[in-house]
């Protein structure tokens, strides 16, 4: 949570918690504009996120799970928060992730960028990692990513899912945007 004072021409006046739970918390912040008038923001916040593209020449390497306020199974690139909203350094937490969720490990994990996630409601940042040199390990799944499925597939396999929707989420499209950018440097 940012601290109190003015940020962009908005002061905040107070704030309350209004729901936490090990992954997040819920404010109010009541805040004044620049010019007088007060209203209100309702902010998600939730820790530091990473996100890992596991790439091996042609090949990206996704995970498929159930997303349950959208109902539905999405597939996309590993990606997570350490538990009960800790701060983890970002480089840690994807090499976790990625490990976790595929049992893949890197040889070679380089920096891609930065996201912010949904800045009109959630506080929270993604760090991007291109995970490479990539071996074999053992997959230590959490109790609710039991359900998640993992597979590779060819770039153009990829951008295909993209075209017909089958890849949608939003985090893992601004990655690979990011590594798109990085190849064609």
């Amino acid at each position: 949570m940012r601290p109190p004072g003015t940020v962009g021409g908005v002061e905040r006046i107070s704030s309350r918690q209004v729901y936490a739970n090990s992954w997040m918390t819920v404010r109010e912040d009541t805040v004044r504009r620049e010019d007088g008038t007060e209203g209100i923001y309702g902010v998600v916040d939730k820790p530091t996120s990473a996100i890992v593209i596991p790439r091996d020449g042609d090949r990206l390497h996704l995970v498929e799970q159930f997303r349950y306020p959208v109902g539905k199974r999405r597939w996309e690139f590993p990606m997570g928060t350490a538990p009960d909203r800790a701060e983890v350094d970002p480089a840690e937490l994807a090499a976790r992730e990625l490990a976790e969720e595929t049992g893949l490990v890197a040889g070679r994990m380089e920096f891609l960028g930065d996201l912010d996630l949904a800045p009109g409601t959630s506080s929270q940042r993604e760090h991007v990692f291109l995970a490479t040199d990539l071996r074999e390990g053992p997959i230590g799944r959490e109790d609710s990513e039991q359900d998640m499925r993992a597979r590779w597939f060819t770039v153009a396999e990829f951008e295909d899912m993209i075209r017909r929707s089958e890849v949608v989420d939003a985090q893992t499209l601004a990655a690979y945007l990011l590594l798109v950018l990085r190849d064609r440097a």
